[in-house]
């Protein structure tokens, strides 16, 4: 069970900080360096996931024509060697080169957007709604909610703070039709806010701030670890000071497998020219 601010561990650890003597300044303080070490954190997980995303982004557009060309290259290669060959092997290779190239047309008329032209589906919502209109039960209680909470009955700015906060709580549950928050919202409503009387007290508020932050630097770490074992993000290891050079050198790769492949086409093309 857990309490407005935190959980019992920290009720308990601050009401025994409260009775030693320098033990709130020293937990404030350290509350205040696991806050600093945690902004450094975040914005350190942030930079990568942005060098990732660009990474990703550069990659398709300065290196995915070239890619698309070779598999032309390959494409055409393989045409011309089953052409002469008349080999099935040789034409069945071809038509599996052809096929990598070609897109599949009319797919996202096809399966109505579910998926794109190169039949990859698109990333879906991790949390989509659970129908596009919510239940009857579910437009009830929101009703209820909605004409008891509205922030337009507030008396005054405070008040109006908090009604609007809970309706935006509010409506997110309504829009996933979860009559289960629902119905927990409203019991919520009912109590009313928190009596000063039952405030923690500044101890156990500290408590419950390094336990959220901990938990918050867990959260990002496994954040920054999927962003590190994904596969762009294995790439970049390949550079780590410099990945906009390793992009260069991946684009002086596929230039030389790209002249690679149009001279051997260049060379099929004669040989059946001087075979005609």
């Amino acid at each position: 069970m857990t309490n407005t601010f935190g959980t019992e561990s920290a009720a308990a650890a601050g009401a025994a900080a409260a009775s030693v003597p320098g033990a709130q300044e020293r937990l404030a303080n350290a509350v205040r360096a696991a806050e600093q070490a945690l902004i450094e954190f975040e914005i350190a997980v942030e930079t990568f996931r942005v060098e990732v995303e660009n990474f990703s982004r550069l990659h398709h557009q300065r290196l995915g024509p070239m890619y698309a060309r070779l598999d032309e290259l390959d494409a055409l290669v393989a045409e011309a060697v089953a052409a002469h060959s008349g080999d099935r092997a040789d034409i069945e290779r071809a038509w599996e080169a052809r096929a990598l190239v070609m897109p599949m047309p009319g797919i996202e008329e096809l399966f109505g957007g579910l998926l794109g032209s190169d039949g990859v589906r698109p990333v879906e919502d991790p949390n989509p709604p659970r129908r596009v209109r919510p239940g009857k039960e579910a437009q009830r209680l929101y009703r209820e909610l909605a004409r008891k909470a509205h922030p337009d009955l507030a008396q005054d700015d405070e008040e109006k703070e908090r009604r609007s906060a809970f309706i935006a709580r509010v409506n997110e549950a309504y829009a996933y039709a979860d009559e289960e928050a629902l119905r927990a919202l409203a019991a919520e409503w009912e109590a009313g806010p928190v009596p000063l009387a039952d405030l923690p007290s500044e101890a156990e508020v500290l408590y419950a701030r390094l336990e959220w932050l901990a938990d918050r630097k867990e959260k990002l770490s496994a954040i920054a670890a999927e962003l590190d074992e994904s596969a762009i993000g294995q790439m970049m290891r390949l550079a780590p000071d410099d990945p906009d050079a390793l992009l260069n050198e991946i684009a002086e790769q596929l230039l030389t497998q790209v002249a690679q492949r149009e001279a051997r086409l260049a060379e099929l093309v004669k040989d059946a020219a001087d075979g005609a």
